[in-house]
């Protein structure tokens, strides 16, 4: 078992039972004590828990957790301007590069206006992502294997996230379940952030988009901070102040009209 999965099982096991000890950890996973806290090391600085004697606990999260929809409900939330931040996200795509598209319904509508782009190769772990790309006949499309998620159309797992490190992208495009100027960019689900943490290794410029009500919210863990985001795209909907916080961070803000025409 590779340390992502052993590290994902232990997140589990700390949501259910709110605390491990690492002596129990050392027998289910048969691996070294120093493996385990090494582990706990990894997880303690992602904020996920915090060590205490012989084990760890759960750190509890003060801001409100997003719930996650179905598919189907999450298109049709702010779905115009999600359309205008895919739209705009698209703009950075020249002909022959490489990009990694992450599962999300803002990412999804960049895919929506990929068709003229030419010759493209995309990268991708959403079902309805890929399909929409074939629209793009000059694209070369890679679905990322691994398990489904039927919530999300998209694929997570291990083997999903070691096919990652065969590329290197020029731009990686991530949606996020929230953001906070304390904990970065955030997912609700813990193997979905584990790949957008691959996706963000895999590419030279990291772009997150998010529509306005996903600001000022924390998921249940961080898959990056803002220092490991290039570019940040929402719409002028969104709270000013914490977009200029966000910009002193280092991270390149681009804010899309919700009053511009089709």
């Amino acid at each position: 078992m590779i340390a992502a999965e052993r590290r994902n099982i232990i997140k589990d096991l700390l949501i259910k039972n709110k605390s491990a000890k690492v002596s129990d950890l050392v027998k289910q996973f048969n691996v070294s004590e120093e493996t385990i806290r090494r582990d706990l090391n990894q997880l303690e600085k992602e904020g996920f828990l915090e060590k205490n004697y012989g084990g760890a606990i759960l750190v509890e999260k003060k801001l409100p957790i997003p719930s996650v929809l179905p598919l189907s409900e999450r298109q049709q939330q702010f779905s115009r301007e999600k359309e205008l931040i895919g739209r705009k996200a698209a703009e950075l795509i020249e002909e022959e590069q490489t990009i990694i598209l992450d599962a999300g319904t803002t990412t999804w509508h960049v895919a929506t206006s990929l068709a003229e782009k030419g010759k493209l190769t995309i990268i991708t772990n959403a079902m309805n992502i890929a399909e929409q790309c074939t629209k793009n006949e000059a694209a070369s499309i890679y679905l990322l294997g691994g398990k489904l998620r039927r919530n999300s159309l998209s694929t997570v797992g291990p083997q999903a996230e070691e096919e990652l490190k065969k590329y290197n992208a020029n731009y990686v495009f991530l949606g996020t379940s929230g953001i906070s100027l304390r904990h970065g960019f955030t997912s609700s689900d813990l193997y979905e952030a584990e790949m957008k943490k691959a996706m963000v290794s895999a590419g030279y410029k990291r772009v997150v988009l998010a529509d306005h009500s996903k600001l000022q919210k924390a998921g249940l863990t961080t898959f990056c901070t803002f220092h490991d985001v290039d570019i940040f795209i929402t719409s002028d909907l969104a709270d000013k102040q914490v977009l200029e916080d966000i910009a002193k961070s280092g991270v390149e803000v681009i804010v899309v009209s919700t009053s511009e025409e089709n």
